[in-house]
């Protein structure tokens, strides 16, 4: 790593890089059209940043199949999230943010501080393993420990587990879930899945004060669960 963000690669480089890693997190298929949808940017936009990580041996290309990182292309990765992931952690702890209030600013910020105060933050916050959404935060060699999980919407009825991991990102739904006490950590338990495409019923919390919850599949999809 370099501790000068001047000498990193280019911001927009880093930010397909950590989609690409994402993607491949949730187990998505990484296609020209999945990066400009996530980026917001044209297809043949997404085409010509894709070749040119091609060219800098940060991805390989197989035409008709798919976008992959190299080796390289996901320490680069790691590396931008570890500062993301990190900033959002210090954003929550030591200045008092919530949740839905750090992905933007952690945006903002990933590129611009320094490995050095990366650092310095990590150290100041006890070398934190995971963020406030429950994503794992690479440490400063690249390694990432990973847990077990599955996600809501693949239980059945009577699964139990623990939140764990929120992958979405978007302020209505971390604030949904805060106002509806669906938090990290909360036991939750799989109650029913109503038919023809309706919501998954469950309960949250420790019984017999659990509260019961009919959830879309968005919802769903967007929360990781330790099944115990």
């Amino acid at each position: 790593m370099s501790d000068s963000p001047s000498r990193r690669p280019s911001s927009s480089i880093e930010d397909y890089i950590r989609v690409i890693y994402g993607l491949v997190e949730r187990g998505e298929a990484v296609t020209n059209t999945s990066l400009a949808g996530r980026l917001e940017v044209s297809p043949s936009s997404a085409s010509g940043m894709v070749t040119k990580l091609s060219q800098q041996g940060l991805v390989e290309h197989v035409p008709y199949r798919g976008i992959a990182l190299t080796s390289a292309g996901r320490l680069l990765a790691r590396g931008v999230l570890r500062r993301h992931r990190l900033i959002e952690t210090y954003l929550v702890r030591e200045l008092g943010y919530t949740w839905d209030e750090v992905h933007a600013e952690a945006d903002a910020l990933e590129h611009a501080v320094s490995d050095r105060l990366v650092e310095r933050i990590a150290a100041k916050l006890g070398n934190p393993v995971r963020d406030p959404h429950g994503d794992p935060i690479p440490a400063a060699d690249g390694s990432v420990e990973e847990l077990p999980t599955r996600l809501l919407d693949e239980l059945e009825p009577g699964a139990i587990g623990q939140i764990v991991r929120v992958w979405d990102t978007d302020p209505n739904l971390l604030r949904y879930l805060s106002e509806h006490a669906i938090r990290l950590g909360e036991r939750i338990e799989v109650v029913e899945r109503q038919p023809f495409g309706g919501p998954l019923v469950v309960k949250v919390g420790s019984p017999p004060d659990a509260a019961v919850h009919a959830l879309g599949k968005e919802i769903a999809q967007a929360l990781s669960v330790a099944v115990l």
